[in-house]
Protein backbone atom coordinates (compact mmCIF):
# COMPACT_ATOMS: atom_id res chain seq x y z
CA UNK A 1 0.00 0.00 0.00
CA UNK A 2 2.67 2.56 1.00
CA UNK A 3 4.33 2.23 -2.41
CA UNK A 4 1.27 3.81 -4.04
CA UNK A 5 0.91 6.67 -1.57
CA UNK A 6 2.08 10.06 -2.82
CA UNK A 7 0.70 12.24 0.02
CA UNK A 8 -1.34 12.12 3.22
CA UNK A 9 -4.28 14.24 4.25
CA UNK A 10 -4.51 14.50 8.00
CA UNK A 11 -7.38 15.30 10.33
CA UNK A 12 -6.40 17.45 13.32
CA UNK A 13 -8.81 17.46 16.30
CA UNK A 14 -8.86 14.12 18.15
CA UNK A 15 -6.25 12.75 15.73
CA UNK A 16 -3.24 14.85 16.77
CA UNK A 17 -4.62 16.12 20.10
CA UNK A 18 -7.72 15.63 22.26
CA UNK A 19 -10.02 18.49 21.36
CA UNK A 20 -12.44 18.67 24.29
CA UNK A 21 -9.91 19.49 27.02
CA UNK A 22 -8.76 22.33 24.76
CA UNK A 23 -12.30 23.60 24.18
CA UNK A 24 -13.10 23.43 27.90
CA UNK A 25 -9.98 25.45 28.72
CA UNK A 26 -10.87 28.00 26.08
CA UNK A 27 -14.43 28.31 27.38
CA UNK A 28 -13.13 28.86 30.90
CA UNK A 29 -10.75 31.58 29.67
CA UNK A 30 -13.60 33.24 27.80
CA UNK A 31 -15.76 33.30 30.91
CA UNK A 32 -12.96 34.80 32.99
CA UNK A 33 -12.55 37.55 30.39
CA UNK A 34 -16.29 38.23 30.46
CA UNK A 35 -16.20 38.54 34.23
CA UNK A 36 -13.71 41.38 33.86
CA UNK A 37 -15.12 43.10 30.76
CA UNK A 38 -18.80 42.14 30.56
CA UNK A 39 -19.84 41.25 34.12
CA UNK A 40 -23.57 41.15 33.41
CA UNK A 41 -23.01 38.55 30.73
CA UNK A 42 -20.73 36.50 32.97
CA UNK A 43 -23.31 36.63 35.78
CA UNK A 44 -26.18 35.60 33.53
CA UNK A 45 -24.32 32.91 31.58
CA UNK A 46 -21.93 30.47 33.21
CA UNK A 47 -19.65 28.30 31.04
CA UNK A 48 -22.32 25.66 30.50
CA UNK A 49 -24.95 28.26 29.60
CA UNK A 50 -22.63 29.93 27.09
CA UNK A 51 -22.11 26.55 25.45
CA UNK A 52 -25.87 26.09 25.26
CA UNK A 53 -26.17 29.44 23.49
CA UNK A 54 -23.46 28.38 21.05
CA UNK A 55 -25.25 25.08 20.37
CA UNK A 56 -28.55 26.92 19.88
CA UNK A 57 -26.93 29.23 17.33
CA UNK A 58 -25.56 26.20 15.48
CA UNK A 59 -29.01 24.58 15.38
CA UNK A 60 -30.65 27.80 14.21
CA UNK A 61 -28.14 28.29 11.39
CA UNK A 62 -27.43 24.95 9.72
CA UNK A 63 -26.12 26.86 6.71
CA UNK A 64 -23.14 27.87 8.90
CA UNK A 65 -22.35 24.35 10.13
CA UNK A 66 -18.97 24.57 8.39
CA UNK A 67 -17.83 27.64 10.38
CA UNK A 68 -17.27 26.98 14.08
CA UNK A 69 -15.67 30.40 14.53
CA UNK A 70 -18.78 32.16 13.23
CA UNK A 71 -20.97 30.05 15.51
CA UNK A 72 -18.88 30.87 18.56
CA UNK A 73 -18.56 34.62 17.94
CA UNK A 74 -22.22 34.94 17.03
CA UNK A 75 -23.22 33.17 20.22
CA UNK A 76 -21.01 35.47 22.29
CA UNK A 77 -22.61 38.51 20.67
CA UNK A 78 -26.06 37.09 21.41
CA UNK A 79 -25.20 36.50 25.07
CA UNK A 80 -23.77 40.01 25.42
CA UNK A 81 -26.91 41.52 23.88
CA UNK A 82 -29.29 39.51 26.03
CA UNK A 83 -27.39 40.46 29.19
CA UNK A 84 -27.30 44.14 28.32
CA UNK A 85 -23.54 44.40 27.74
CA UNK A 86 -21.89 45.92 24.68
CA UNK A 87 -22.31 43.54 21.75
CA UNK A 88 -19.22 45.09 20.15
CA UNK A 89 -17.13 43.20 22.74
CA UNK A 90 -17.85 39.94 20.92
CA UNK A 91 -14.81 40.17 18.63
CA UNK A 92 -12.36 40.71 21.50
CA UNK A 93 -14.04 38.02 23.58
CA UNK A 94 -13.86 35.55 20.73
CA UNK A 95 -10.15 36.25 20.26
CA UNK A 96 -9.57 35.27 23.91
CA UNK A 97 -11.38 32.00 23.25
CA UNK A 98 -9.65 31.41 19.93
CA UNK A 99 -6.14 32.05 21.27
CA UNK A 100 -6.66 29.51 24.04
CA UNK A 101 -8.20 27.05 21.59
CA UNK A 102 -4.84 26.94 19.80
CA UNK A 103 -3.00 25.80 22.96
CA UNK A 104 -3.32 22.06 22.39
CA UNK A 105 -1.68 19.17 24.17
CA UNK A 106 -0.53 16.72 21.52
CA UNK A 107 -1.05 13.02 22.01
CA UNK A 108 2.26 11.41 23.09
CA UNK A 109 2.69 9.74 19.70
CA UNK A 110 1.74 12.72 17.56
CA UNK A 111 4.96 14.73 17.27
CA UNK A 112 7.17 11.78 16.36
CA UNK A 113 4.55 10.67 13.84
CA UNK A 114 4.40 14.12 12.24
CA UNK A 115 8.17 14.14 11.90
CA UNK A 116 8.29 10.63 10.46
CA UNK A 117 5.39 11.05 8.05
CA UNK A 118 6.42 14.51 6.83
CA UNK A 119 9.96 13.27 6.17
CA UNK A 120 8.55 10.86 3.58
CA UNK A 121 5.34 12.37 2.18
CA UNK A 122 3.69 15.76 1.81
CA UNK A 123 1.15 16.24 4.60
CA UNK A 124 -2.01 18.26 3.98
CA UNK A 125 -4.31 19.23 6.87
CA UNK A 126 -7.99 18.58 6.23
CA UNK A 127 -10.25 19.74 9.07
CA UNK A 128 -13.82 20.67 9.86
CA UNK A 129 -12.57 22.59 12.90
CA UNK A 130 -10.89 25.95 13.44
CA UNK A 131 -7.43 24.91 14.56
CA UNK A 132 -4.67 27.26 13.36
CA UNK A 133 -1.48 25.31 12.68
CA UNK A 134 0.58 28.49 12.35
CA UNK A 135 -0.37 29.65 15.82
CA UNK A 136 0.25 26.16 17.17
CA UNK A 137 3.74 26.04 15.69
CA UNK A 138 2.95 22.91 13.66
CA UNK A 139 2.51 24.37 10.17
CA UNK A 140 6.06 23.46 9.09
CA UNK A 141 5.09 19.77 9.03
CA UNK A 142 2.45 20.47 6.36
CA UNK A 143 2.59 21.60 2.75
CA UNK A 144 -0.83 23.17 3.16
CA UNK A 145 -4.29 22.67 4.52
CA UNK A 146 -7.97 23.24 3.97
CA UNK A 147 -10.68 23.99 6.51
CA UNK A 148 -14.41 23.64 6.16
CA UNK A 149 -14.68 27.33 7.02
CA UNK A 150 -12.46 28.36 4.11
CA UNK A 151 -14.01 25.91 1.65
CA UNK A 152 -17.65 26.40 2.55
CA UNK A 153 -18.31 22.78 3.49
CA UNK A 154 -16.33 19.99 5.08
CA UNK A 155 -16.04 16.28 5.62
CA UNK A 156 -17.60 13.90 4.65
CA UNK A 157 -18.44 15.71 1.39
CA UNK A 158 -16.42 14.12 -1.45
CA UNK A 159 -15.78 17.54 -2.97
CA UNK A 160 -13.86 18.55 0.16
CA UNK A 161 -11.51 15.59 -0.17
CA UNK A 162 -11.20 16.17 -3.90
CA UNK A 163 -10.24 19.79 -3.28
CA UNK A 164 -7.37 18.59 -1.08
CA UNK A 165 -6.25 16.21 -3.83
CA UNK A 166 -6.39 19.08 -6.32
CA UNK A 167 -4.17 21.17 -4.04
CA UNK A 168 -1.74 18.27 -3.93
CA UNK A 169 -2.05 17.72 -7.71
CA UNK A 170 -2.77 14.06 -7.13
CA UNK A 171 -5.57 11.66 -7.92
CA UNK A 172 -7.63 10.50 -4.92
CA UNK A 173 -6.26 6.95 -5.12
CA UNK A 174 -2.74 8.36 -4.56
CA UNK A 175 -3.71 9.95 -1.22
CA UNK A 176 -4.12 8.35 2.20
CA UNK A 177 -6.45 10.17 4.58
CA UNK A 178 -5.79 9.77 8.32
CA UNK A 179 -8.47 10.55 10.88
CA UNK A 180 -10.39 9.47 13.97
CA UNK A 181 -14.05 10.00 13.05
CA UNK A 182 -15.57 7.00 11.30
CA UNK A 183 -18.34 8.87 9.49
CA UNK A 184 -16.45 12.06 8.64
CA UNK A 185 -12.97 10.69 8.00
CA UNK A 186 -13.26 7.05 7.02
CA UNK A 187 -16.59 6.87 5.22
CA UNK A 188 -15.92 10.32 3.77
CA UNK A 189 -12.45 9.47 2.46
CA UNK A 190 -13.41 6.05 1.11
CA UNK A 191 -16.48 7.51 -0.54
CA UNK A 192 -14.28 10.08 -2.27
CA UNK A 193 -11.89 7.43 -3.57
CA UNK A 194 -9.05 7.95 -1.10
CA UNK A 195 -7.46 5.25 0.99
CA UNK A 196 -8.14 5.71 4.70
CA UNK A 197 -6.37 5.10 7.99
CA UNK A 198 -8.59 5.00 11.06
CA UNK A 199 -7.03 6.11 14.35
CA UNK A 200 -9.36 4.80 17.05
CA UNK A 201 -7.77 5.69 20.36
CA UNK A 202 -8.80 3.98 23.61
CA UNK A 203 -12.06 5.42 24.87
CA UNK A 204 -13.06 6.87 21.50
CA UNK A 205 -16.22 5.74 19.69
CA UNK A 206 -15.89 2.32 18.13
CA UNK A 207 -16.85 1.30 14.61
CA UNK A 208 -20.61 1.67 14.13
CA UNK A 209 -22.73 -1.39 13.50
CA UNK A 210 -23.16 -2.09 9.82
CA UNK A 211 -20.15 0.02 8.82
CA UNK A 212 -19.44 -0.41 5.11
CA UNK A 213 -16.17 1.48 4.57
CA UNK A 214 -12.98 -0.57 4.45
CA UNK A 215 -10.01 1.47 5.64
CA UNK A 216 -6.53 0.33 4.69
CA UNK A 217 -5.41 0.68 8.31
CA UNK A 218 -7.09 0.52 11.72
CA UNK A 219 -5.11 1.18 14.89
CA UNK A 220 -5.01 2.80 18.28
CA UNK A 221 -2.48 5.56 17.64
CA UNK A 222 -0.28 7.21 15.04
CA UNK A 223 2.80 5.25 16.07
CA UNK A 224 1.07 2.07 14.88
CA UNK A 225 0.30 3.78 11.57
CA UNK A 226 3.92 4.85 11.13
CA UNK A 227 5.05 1.28 11.65
CA UNK A 228 2.40 -0.06 9.26
CA UNK A 229 3.71 2.33 6.62
CA UNK A 230 7.21 0.92 7.07
CA UNK A 231 8.79 4.02 8.60
CA UNK A 232 11.21 3.87 11.51
CA UNK A 233 10.07 6.52 14.02
CA UNK A 234 12.64 8.99 15.30
CA UNK A 235 12.74 10.70 18.66
CA UNK A 236 10.87 14.04 18.55
CA UNK A 237 13.18 16.99 17.98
Amino acid sequence: MSAGIKALTLDLDDTLWPVWPTIERAEAQLHQWLQAHAPRTAARFDVAALRQVRNAVALAHPEMAHDFSWQRQTSIALALREAGDDEALAAAAFEVFFAERQRVDLYPDALAALQALSSRWPLFALTNGNADLERMGLAHYFVGGLSAKAFGQGKPAPVFFHAACDHLRLAPYQVLHVGDDWALDIEGACGAGLAAAWICRPGHPTKPAGAQAQPWFEGGDLAQLVRALGITPREPR
